[in-house]
């Protein structure tokens, strides 16, 4: 049986919609680790509850009495800037390796600081998101 055209107009609408409607993707995740190379600094002023929120270096950031943050190198290479007792940076070398697209390992040469895991948010306009997760606490292996 056939629906009146008065019903046709009444669900046409709603299938219309329906077929446009996507599931919410997730955040965007870089491509490779050689898309988060550069130096991040965290924005303080982003950051809410445990996910850090970090731009590049080159970012017009306002006014503050220093921020951390890291340089992703190529082959591994990364270093963890620390605020010195002068306000500025203080560097600590280390390596970075991914055991997965959604994770970067931390080792420090120095041990000034356990191992520890980088979960990736995501990666959008120059805008790095990150939850950093402490030894031995969801760790992927």
């Amino acid at each position: 049986m056939a629906l009146p055209f008065s019903r046709w107009l009444a669900v046409l609408p709603l299938a219309l919609v329906a077929a446009t409607c996507q599931p919410r993707r997730p955040d965007r995740l870089p491509a490779s680790p050689a898309d988060l190379q550069g130096t991040w600094l965290q924005s303080n002023e982003e950051t809410r509850g445990d996910t850090l929120v970090y731009r590049p270096n080159t970012y017009k950031f306002p006014p503050s009495r220093g921020r951390t943050g890291f340089a992703i190198g190529p082959a591994g290479r990364f270093t963890e800037f620390d605020i010195a007792p002068t306000d500025g940076l203080d560097g600590h070398e280390g390596t970075w390796t991914a055991p997965d697209p959604a994770h970067l390992r931390i080792h420090l040469a120095d041990g000034s600081t356990p191992d520890y895991m980088l979960e990736i948010v995501s990666l959008r306009q120059n805008v790095l998101e990150l939850r950093r997760q402490q030894p031995g606490v969801a760790e992927v292996h």
